[in-house]
């Protein structure tokens, strides 16, 4: 019984360190979760069927890599990153991806009805 009171007191004391050690090193805490994120997106953009969410996916993936920059304190390159990536080349993508797949959806219902 006595063994089992240890094992409790030294996951207790571990967990404790642990949680002391996160809050001494939060950066490090937020760059691993967002490092996460951006891997699950990038293998989302990859696996999904839908072009659409494949697409806003990898916007996502811009977006971590634009915060990453954030951390390498490199704030000029995370804002254009942000900016041009983000902003511009995602919606770009998603515009004609939504554009071209409503053409070929009417070009595909046209010749059904002949």
């Amino acid at each position: 019984m006595v063994a089992f009171i240890d094992l409790l007191s030294d996951i207790w004391w571990g967990l404790r360190d642990f949680m002391y050690y996160c809050l001494d090193n939060l950066d490090l805490c937020a760059f691993l979760i967002l490092a996460a994120i951006a891997i699950m997106a990038a293998v989302a953009v990859v696996t999904k069927k839908e072009v659409v969410h494949s697409a806003f996916y990898l916007a996502l993936v811009f977006f971590c890599v634009g915060m990453v920059y954030f951390f390498l304190e490199a704030e000029f390159i995370g804002v254009i990153q942000l900016l041009v990536y983000v902003g511009a080349i995602t919606i770009l993508f998603a515009f004609s991806i939504m554009l071209t797949r409503r053409k070929i959806m009417m070009n595909n219902e046209g010749d059904s009805d002949e």
